[in-house]
Formats: structure tokens, C-alpha cells, sequence
């Protein structure tokens, strides 16, 4: 285990320290199990990254699918204090603007008080469709961020029957290809007869484990690429 949480409560808001790094995997279940564990009550959140060292893609993925939880439960997930490392992944991937994160723990607890704002802006009708597989949540949800965040719009499923009619109904410019789809081919030739139009993006094996900052401008380019 590289991470050590410590939590406590003030008020309607769970403050959790968190010190070393948040991977994909036992760090990343170690962090969901802690907030599931502190909020039977209260969904409001605050995570204080002073001493976080390193994100890796699958625990930047488990964060923004945190927030999307926590928010779908009429919650929200703060972050606050950031360090070096922390801020240069989420410039880097776009996400200050979704996660707006704030300078002092304090103002972190009383942002609770407004009203919370859109996760994201929409993206607009004309805007390219792309549309993600994968077996984790943690990789779609980041994905789908970052995506959004490059003026995309993004469509995400865990089930291969669910991509290919995604295919089918959204028309999709791009198809991107997690990690877990790896040689299987039966399905990837289904999406491919889908969307005979759309450019297949496969992400590499170790895109969980990988740097945040370099997965997420990866993705991104390739994406462009793909389309130009």
C-alpha cells in the first residue's frame, strides 16, 4: 500500500488526508473504501493532496469517477491544497476546470455552501461523437473527461453489445479501445462493420498504470490525428 488516508469530519463535510500515491488498483479501492466507509450521511467531500506524490491514469480515472458519483447522490468531491505534482496532471489533462480544486481547506468546506455548479460545460450539437470501451469505470470516466474537456462528444460503456449499438446510433467519428479489449477481435470486428466510417483508437496495455499527464495529451493528440 503507497497511500495512507486520514479523515475526519466537520460539520456535513468528510475532510480525507491523503499522503503518497494514488494508483489504479489496491490505492485506488483503498480511497473508494474510505469514502464509502464516512459517507452513510453526508455526501460532501474534501480530499487534501498536499502530500500526494504521483497519480497514475487509473487513480486519476477512480477521482473523476468519485465526483460523478458523489454528485449523481445530490453530493460533491472537493479537492484542495494540491501538490506540484497533482496540479501539473490536471493541467496537463484539462481538468482544472471540471475539478476546480481550491487553495486552503477551508474554502474547500465553504464552497459546500453554494450552489454546485455543472460538472462540465455540454458539448455542442455539431461536436465530434466518439465513443469509448472498456471494462473499467475508472478508465472510462477519464476518459470521458478528457475528452469532453478537447470539445468532443463522448459516449462510454462497459459492455461490448452496448458499443456497437453506440456505433450504430451515434455515428461515431472515433471508437476508442481500452485496455481489456486487447485480442478480441470478434468484437473490435463488430464495432469496425458498426461504424465502417470511424477510426479505431486502441490504448496500449499499460494506459492505467501509466503517467496521468502523458497518457491524457496522448490520447488527446492521437484523437486529432485520427481525425485530420
Amino acid at each position: 500500500m503507497q497511500l495512507t488516508l486520514q479523515s475526519q469530519t466537520v460539520g456535513d463535510v468528510v475532510i480525507i488526508r491523503c499522503k503518497g500515491r494514488i494508483l489504479t488498483g489496491e490505492e485506488s479501492r483503498h480511497l473508494q473504501q474510505e469514502i464509502e466507509k464516512l459517507t452513510p450521511l453526508t455526501k460532501n467531500v474534501v480530499l487534501q493532496l498536499a502530500e500526494v506524490t504521483y497519480l497514475d491514469s487509473g487513480g486519476l480515472g477512480s477521482l473523476v469517477r468519485l465526483y460523478g458519483v458523489l454528485r449523481a447522490a445530490r453530493g460533491d468531491l472537493k479537492l484542495c491544497e494540491l501538490s506540484p505534482f497533482v496540479v501539473q496532471v490536471l493541467e496537463a489533462t484539462n481538468l482544472l476546470k471540471v475539478l476546480r480544486p481550491f487553495a486552503t481547506q477551508k474554502e474547500a468546506i465553504d464552497a459546500f455552501a453554494a450552489k454546485p455548479g455543472s460538472p462540465h460545460e455540454a458539448a455542442p450539437a455539431s461536436a465530434t461523437r466518439v465513443v469509448c470501451l472498456d471494462s473499467s469505470l475508472d478508465v472510462l470516466a477519464y476518459l470521458k473527461v478528457l475528452l469532453q474537456g478537447s470539445g468532443y462528444e463522448v459516449f462510454t460503456t462497459r459492455h461490448p453489445a452496448d458499443a456497437v449499438s453506440l456505433a450504430v446510433g451515434t455515428k461515431p467519428r472515433v471508437l476508442v479501445c481500452g485496455p481489456a479489449m486487447h485480442g478480441n477481435e470478434s468484437i473490435l470486428e463488430k464495432l469496425r462493420q458498426s461504424a465502417p466510417n470511424a477510426r479505431l483508437l486502441y490504448l496500449p496495455a499499460d494506459f492505467s498504470t501509466s503517467e496521468a499527464d502523458r497518457t491524457g495529451r496522448d490520447v488527446v493528440e492521437q484523437v486529432r490525428s485520427l481525425l485530420t
